[in-house]
């Protein structure tokens, strides 16, 4: 498939699929014409490499787990930056849970002063 369809696809941008061939994350073949073109398999690693962008994985250390997605096989060195990154998300999924619940409170308490006509007061 052609940059754009898998732009499509994938949701994300052209700019980005470019990115992410820079920094070696995404390969493609060039038709006689001179146009990129992608296996259907980029759509996964393109969402992939979006997730661990989101999780706030560096390109870097993207570059040296997408070799082991796909092979199963994981370094012993890697293996020990993969652990501290999932410490690193976890910590940052107890810190958004923390925060909705706050946010439950908060709502709680609209719904609730709103039906007994009390007012909240600050957490």
């Amino acid at each position: 498939m052609r940059i754009g369809e898998l732009a499509t696809k994938a949701g994300v941008s052209v700019r980005a699929l470019r990115y992410y061939e820079e920094q070696h994350l995404l390969r493609s073949e060039r038709s006689s014409g001179g146009q990129r073109t992608y296996p259907e398999s980029a759509v996964g690693r393109v969402e992939l490499i979006q997730q661990l962008y989101g999780a706030g994985l560096p390109s870097r250390t993207i570059v040296s787990l997408l070799p082991c997605v796909e092979t199963g096989e994981v370094d012993p060195d890697l293996l020990g930056k993969l652990a501290v990154e999932r410490d690193r998300i976890d910590g940052q999924i107890d810190e958004l849970v923390a925060t909705r619940d706050r946010l439950d409170a908060v709502i709680c308490q609209a719904h609730t002063a709103t039906a007994t006509g009390t007012r909240c007061h600050p957490m």
